[in-house]
Formats: structure tokens, sequence, C-alpha cells
């Protein structure tokens, strides 16, 4: 008898053990998995350090600690119901029925999105359901993520006044009701999704939501302290500058993960991120120069980020010298109504949206999402969205209609996050106040947590002649607020 041939493959390529069945794409899951850190990096520490150190020293603090703790709160909330309500079998057109992500014959077998069959009018397949060559449990960490830096992204907007308990209460409610129907309404495989509306990585799903959702639970929680609207200086700019390259070098994961793929169009994502990004950012420069004659690199982080929002709709879905033109809006548009509508239009003057969260990412998100109705190449969408001849407006025929569908996708999550981000302030409120004491808002990290970020006095905290020196920077300075938030 003869001898069976070798096997070709080699043996660290090879399938069927428990640890490696055949369906593991090992490239695959390291890729998802490497993609799944870099947005948690985004983060913990990235948005961690960059809140912490773009705010005034006394709420330094304090605005660390809400970013880390929306992040762990999302992270136990997330594998115990919400996952399923975003990527699980449908519920409603908007919602995926919630349940846990926890146990083990769930977690190790091959990731799936039930609710994700694309089909025809006819009830033909016209995309089969989305299946990733990796466990389920590489797909549920991706996504948590996700939903992590949503929350952390939305609580720039309330920074340096929300009570801190009304803030452990907003997160696990507002990752239920807003958060989720997002999630599962564009990419789980509800209404919009089937429907042809296009967010490559979360344009709409995670920054127009946050954007909205922040300005609204900023006008809920009401103003800073009168102090510290006039006077809000970064306690350290080089610091924001590690957190804001943090941030952007993530982004690769971003992106480059949405495929839950290694593929080609993962390539075309991480590129055309970092194309966009570093355009917008040098627009927004330019225009600091031209008409405040100073470049600001707080105003150069917030172009980075303007950048980053716009082209994460489209990202891989677009072709370069499109990411270059997303830059170059993404760097002048939001740019205009932060720094010139913001001061003339009562409404953006009465809220006060600390970090500018609404500029940065609900105008850049829409902006990016209607922008990729225009621009989305019909080869690269085919790699990528469920609804076969997808495309953009410049390339004619259909390509007109997808404008409208990302208008209309964009005002369902405005829509939903501006009632229900109201309902659930509202009854927190009941409960607990929204808002910090005068005591609290005075002094700041130290009456809050009864900690401080520095060795060093001032900034609210009360004098005590036995622990202090005579400097305080509240009282040696009558300079008005200069950088991102000198608008807010």
């Amino acid at each position: 008898m003869a001898a069976l041939p070798p096997n070709p493959v080699p043996v660290a390529y090879q399938g069927g053990t428990p640890a490696v069945p055949v369906w593991l794409n090992k490239g695959d899951n390291a890729w998802q998995m490497i993609s799944a850190t870099l947005v948690g990096l985004q983060s913990v520490p990235g948005l961690v350090i960059l809140y912490g150190s773009i705010v005034k020293k006394k709420w330094a603090v304090n605005s660390a600690f809400m970013a880390l703790y929306a992040f762990a709160a999302v992270v136990l909330c997330w594998v115990i119901w919400g996952y399923k309500m975003s990527f699980g079998h449908k519920l409603l057109p908007f919602w995926g029925k919630a349940g846990p992500a926890l146990g083990q014959r769930y977690l190790v077998n091959q990731a799936l999105l039930p609710a994700t069959t694309q089909f025809y009018d006819d009830g033909r397949v016209e995309t089969a359901m989305v299946t990733p060559f990796y466990p389920m449990a590489s797909m549920v960490w991706f996504q948590c993520v996700f939903a992590g830096i949503t929350l952390v992204i939305l609580a720039g907007s309330v920074l340096g006044r929300m009570s801190f308990k009304a803030w452990m209460a907003f997160v696990p409610l507002w990752l239920t009701f807003c958060y989720t129907v997002g999630a599962f309404s564009l990419w789980g495989g509800g209404f919009l999704f089937h429907w042809g509306v296009m967010d490559y990585s979360g344009g709409y799903v995670i920054h127009l939501s946050s954007g909205i959702a922040g300005f609204t639970a900023a006008y809920w929680v009401g103003p800073r302290s009168k102090k510290d609207r006039e006077r809000f200086p970064p306690n350290n700019v080089l610091l924001m500058l590690a957190g804001a390259g943090l941030l952007w070098m993530g982004w690769a994961g971003f992106n480059g993960g949405d495929p839950y793929s290694a593929n080609v169009d993962s390539s075309m994502a991480v590129l055309n991120t970092n194309i966009c990004a570093a355009t917008s950012l040098l627009v927004w420069t330019w225009l600091d120069v031209i008409f405040f004659k100073k470049p600001s690199v707080i105003g150069a982080v917030q172009g980075m980020i303007t950048g980053l929002v716009s082209i994460t709709p489209g990202a891989g879905l677009v072709q370069g010298w499109a990411a270059i033109v997303f830059g170059i809006l993404s760097g002048s548009v939001p740019w205009f109504t932060m720094m010139i509508v913001h001061k003339r239009w009562s409404l953006l003057q009465h809220i006060d949206d600390t970090l500018g969260v609404f500029h940065t990412h609900a105008i850049a998100g829409l902006l990016g999402g209607v922008l990729t109705g225009l621009f989305a190449e019909p080869q690269l969408c085919a790699m990528f969205l469920p609804v076969v001849n997808s495309k953009g407006g410049v390339y004619g025929g259909s390509g007109g209609i997808q404008i409208l569908k990302q208008l209309a996708g964009g005002a369902f999550i405005i829509g939903w996050n501006l009632v229900v981000t109201s309902i659930i302030c509202v009854a927190i409120n009941l409960i607990v106040p929204l808002r910090m004491t005068e005591e609290q808002l005075m002094i700041g990290d130290d009456a809050v947590h009864g900690e401080e970020a520095y060795a060093l006095w001032g900034d609210g905290e009360k004098y005590d002649s036995t622990r202090h020196g005579q400097y305080s920077d509240d009282t040696s300075h009558n300079k008005a607020s200069i950088g991102a938030t000198q608008v807010v």
C-alpha cells in the first residue's frame, strides 16, 4: 500500500484542533484583537490623558476619572446585555434581543452577526450573513471598545460640573437606550443597515450620537461656574499632545478593524484615515494663522480630531483623493461652526459644551456621513456593504439617492439621541442631582474626590495658610480663556 503524501500545509497553519478550528484565520484574529487593543488604548489611557490635561487644573482628576469610569462600566454592561442588543438577533427594526455574552459555548464558536443576512425583495439572498473567521470572543471585545469610547467622548461635553454619582447612573442607561439602538440599526442588521445607509466605522453610531447626546446632556446639567467659563486654560498642553497622539495612532484599529478581516479594504481604511487627519490638522492650523494670526496647538488637535471623525463613515469606501477632500472640509467646516457660528448663535452660547464635542464629533460625523454618500467608490463598496451596487453620488446612477439615505440616517440618530438622552437626564435628576454643589464647583477635585492632580495650590482650593503659599493662578491672571475651549 502506497504511503500517503505528506500534508503540504505547515503544522502551524493546520486546523482541526479545539484551539485552532478549521474556520479560524489566525491573521484575521490577530488583527482583530490588535485593532480592539488600539481602540481601547484610545480611551485608556488616550482620552483619559487628554481630558485630564486639556481642562483647568482643578478639574484634572475628575475629568480623567469620568473617562476611566465610563470605560470600565461599559465593559461590564456590554457583556451582560449590551452586545446582543447591538449585534444579536432582531427584536425590533432598531434593536436586538438583550442577553449575556459570557458563556464558553457562545464565545469560542465562530463569530456571526445573525441579523445581517441581506435579502432581495423576492426573498433571495443578496448578501450572506456576516461570519468573520475568528471566535465570537474577538467580536464581542472589538465592539465593546467602540461602545466604551463613545461614552468617553460624550463625557467631554459635561466636564467640570456634572455630578459623578449622576454620571455613574448615566453611563449604563445611555449605553442601553441610545448606543445599542444606533449600533444595531446601522451595523447589527437593523433597518438602516438593510436600507443601505453607509457608516463604515462609526461616524453616526459613535461620533454623531455622542456629539448630540453630549450637547443635550450639557443643556440639562447646566453650565460650568461663571469663573470657569471665563477662564479654563489647559493645565498641561504637552501631556494633552500625548493623549492626542494615542488617539490618532489608535485610529488605525478604529477604522482598520471594521472589515472584520485583515484584507485590502482594511489597508485602504488605514491609509485614508491618516491622509484625512493630516489634511484636516493642516487646514485648521492655516485658518487659525490666517484669521487669528497665531498657530494654536490646541486648534491643531481639534483639526486632527475632526479629520479622524469625518473620514470614519467612509474610511474604506472612498479613494485617497477623496480623503483629501474630506480633510479639507473637516478642517474648515467644524472650524467655522466652532470659531464663528458659535460666537454668534445664542443657543450655542447658552449650552456649555465644555470641549466642543458638538463641533468636533457631531458636526464632523454628520459631514463625513454626507461626504461618504457623495464619494463612496463602487468597487470599494462591493467589498464591504450588504447592498449590492452601492455607490456615491459622484458616480452617477443611483448614487444620488445615497446622499438622501445618509441624511435620513443622520436624522434618525440625531432625533433618537436628542429625545432619549433628555429622558435619561430628567429621570436621573429625580433621584440624584445632575449637577455638583456650588462648593464642589468652586473647589474642584479636592472637594469631589479628595485628590488633586498636582501638589500645588490654586484653581479653586480654599486658602489654608498652614498648607499653601501665596500664589493662586485664579487671582494672578486676567486673560480670557484661550485655545480649544475659548468659545465654550
